[in-house]
């Protein structure tokens, strides 16, 4: 994706289901845990570079000796910012004795970070707000151990106002409005609700306390607790818990929207946010690791046991789709087939932009994370340009000579590393027309790939939001190399509406498309639907979410998706650009056919799996009318 843009973040979550001896035994090391919490989260650092955390619970520890620990970073490099903080101390243990960093006793008592129980997460802090205090794991403290309650996960609920609320009925004085706050609350809540229940059942049959603590910690009902905490949470979410005493549990949204997966052995249980991150820190097949069903929770008790229990009826499933085309690392063999796949579906229209012209084209890519979905395009190239081969090879028959049969044979689209980005370049400079002049040099290119006025150059990109790269840099570098026209491809449709549960893109404003549509709406004299939706939007403000429809998708009925995609293209070519722009999306019918299991696609289509998408929807065109740039949800 050649706009930056924040999104999705992610989580690991670590068991060990042995005494830790057995880890010191087996793989001659006391950090075991840590060793591999460290790859599982910098296998998915994709997730989350704005900061990270972990949280660690150690087992059977005396009273008075510290059980849980947490470290939070937003430096440059998170990850290995917390993993420095904790080894520091064990840097210090070594100078002292080097043979204590094999006395788990030792270790337990004196080192944090030392337990049987981990919750990693990294961050992409949306819409600006990056601190320390955003930085997820949450801690809800209390002195009871069975009240504890450490929470982190990859989610943004749309109707965290009304839960905000409840929380206020219940009687708590929240300390902020965001909805990691209203989760860690909500769910603290009913924790202390089955305590107390608890509590009053076995109390009365004349335990000790300590005693009635002892049997909370193994009859607490967890799939009750997130039950009732979540039974009316709108949006999409992998949440994951650890309770002081031990149990720890992911829970995910109905529909399926956040991704999360779970293997188990003899040794260990692990959750995350990605398939491939399992299979390498634990070389393990990929048939033994399962996706969390929507609407389950695996909940992960104490005593070892492992269970996926159903907390709220699923609903249709809409994975998230941008987690295939973008978001998710490709390593995991069916997103680099889907990838491919998307590529692949691209060949026709791609040629149609180019008058069918294999021969005076050049193609490539930008940026890196485009290359899969560009093997795709080149195969389905190469598919139709062998058919030209072969037809031209059967016309000519018998009568086609040596010369002439090397010649149709040697014929190749013509694949070039265009552009390559300068990282090391930083745009230091914050008046516009100085940063702009930098902007424009963050690509480089390869001079002498193209012939100048002869030939098309065809770039894919994942996809395109804003259009601001493209428009700023890539088009105006690209230029510099002469191409006749340049044909800028999008394995992803047409982005037009916000997204409410996970990813950066909220403001309407943002989008292209819609920019294009609005111009179109002008151009066309139909400007009066511009404020027709307006007053619909206004008119279902204050009504229920599940009374809400997405009255923003009648700003682009009026036109074909050819159309929005030919003003696209006039609105981010470059004043003073030589070549002519054509822009390529994938049609949300091929992007189906390319990616069938994951139809999340409220982004292209408006068609929102939850009822508070539509209502944010609708907010987010009230916010561009009267010039709001704030989220809507």
């Amino acid at each position: 994706m050649s706009d930056p843009i924040k999104h999705e973040c992610g989580i690991a979550l670590l068991r060990l289901k042995k005494p830790l001896q057995y880890y010191l035994d087996k793989y001659g090391t006391a950090f075991y845990g840590l060793n591999k919490m460290y790859l599982l989260m910098e296998k998915q650092h994709n997730r989350g570079q704005d900061g990270a955390g972990l949280a660690n619970i150690k087992f059977d520890v005396e009273p008075g000796e510290r059980y849980i620990s947490r470290y939070r970073s937003i430096d440059q490099q998170p990850i290995q910012d917390i993993f420095k903080h904790v080894n520091k101390r064990f840097s210090e243990i070594e100078d002292v004795n080097p043979a204590l960093l094999s006395d788990l006793d030792y270790l337990k008592k004196n080192a944090g970070f030392t337990g049987e129980l981990f919750l990693g997460h990294l961050r992409y802090g949306t819409f600006g707000r990056n601190s320390i205090e955003a930085c997820h794991p949450f801690l809800r403290q209390n002195n009871w151990k069975t009240r504890n309650l450490i929470v982190a996960g990859n989610f943004n609920l749309t109707n965290n106002d009304e839960l905000f609320e409840t929380l206020l009925k219940l009687g708590q004085h929240p300390k902020a409005k965001a909805d990691t706050v209203t989760v860690l609350e909500k769910i603290g809540h009913f924790l202390d609700e089955e305590n107390l229940e608890l509590y009053n059942k076995y109390k009365p049959e004349g335990y000790s306390n300590r005693d009635v603590y002892n049997l909370i910690a193994q009859k607490m009902d967890i799939a009750k607790i997130l039950k009732r905490s979540s039974d009316v949470w709108d949006g999409g979410y992998t949440i994951c818990g650890l309770i002081g005493h031990g149990d720890a549990f992911v829970v995910r949204d109905p529909n399926g929207i956040r991704p999360a997966f779970w293997y188990e052995d003899d040794e260990v249980v692990v959750a995350t946010s990605e398939r491939p991150v399992i299979q390498t820190a634990f070389n393990v097949p990929i048939e033994d690791i399962k996706p969390i069903q929507p609407g389950h929770a695996l909940i992960i008790r104490k005593d070892g046991t492992v269970t996926e229990e159903l907390i709220n009826k699923p609903r249709e499933l809409k994975q998230c789709s941008f987690e295939r085309i973008y978001f998710a690392r490709p390593g995991d063999i069916d997103i680099y087939k889907e990838r491919k796949n998307l590529g692949r579906n691209l060949v026709q229209d791609t040629l149609r932009q180019i008058d069918g012209g294999i021969d005076d084209a050049v193609f490539t890519y930008i940026p890196n994370s485009a290359e899969t979905s560009f093997f795709g395009l080149m195969k389905g190239l190469e598919k139709y340009h062998n058919q030209i081969k072969f037809d031209l090879i059967k016309e000519k028959g018998d009568k086609i000579t040596d010369e002439e049969l090397k010649e149709i044979l040697a014929k190749r689209a013509r694949i070039e590393k265009i552009a390559i980005k300068d990282t090391k370049l930083r745009t230091f400079i914050s008046q516009d027309e100085g940063r702009d002049d930098l902007v424009a040099h963050v690509y480089d290119i390869t001079y002498g790939t193209v012939r100048k006025g002869k030939d098309n150059l065809v770039v894919i990109d994942d996809s395109i939001v804003r259009g601001t790269t493209l428009k700023k840099s890539i088009l105006r570098i690209l230029d510099r190399l002469g191409p006749k026209r340049v044909v800028v491809v999008s394995s992803a449709p047409q982005i037009r509406y916000p997204d409410c549960y996970g990813i950066d893109m909220a403001r309407m404003g943002d989008f292209i498309a819609f920019e294009a549509a609005i111009q179109l709406l002008k151009e066309t004299g139909q400007e009066h639907i511009i404020d027709e939706v307006y007053q619909q939007c206004k008119a279902d403000e204050h009504k229920k979410k599940e009374d809400c429809v997405n009255h923003v998708k009648k700003i682009y009925s009026p036109f074909s998706a050819d159309e929005i995609s030919g003003k696209i293209a006039k609105l981010l070519t470059p004043e003073d650009m030589k070549a002519e722009v054509r822009l390529v999306y994938q049609s949300i019918e091929n992007l189906h056919k390319a990616i069938p299991d994951h139809t999340g696609d409220w982004y292209f289509t408006g068609n929102y799996p939850t009822p508070g998408g539509n209502k944010v929807v609708n907010r987010a065109y009230i916010n561009y009318i009267e010039g709001i740039k704030e989220r809507p949800y």
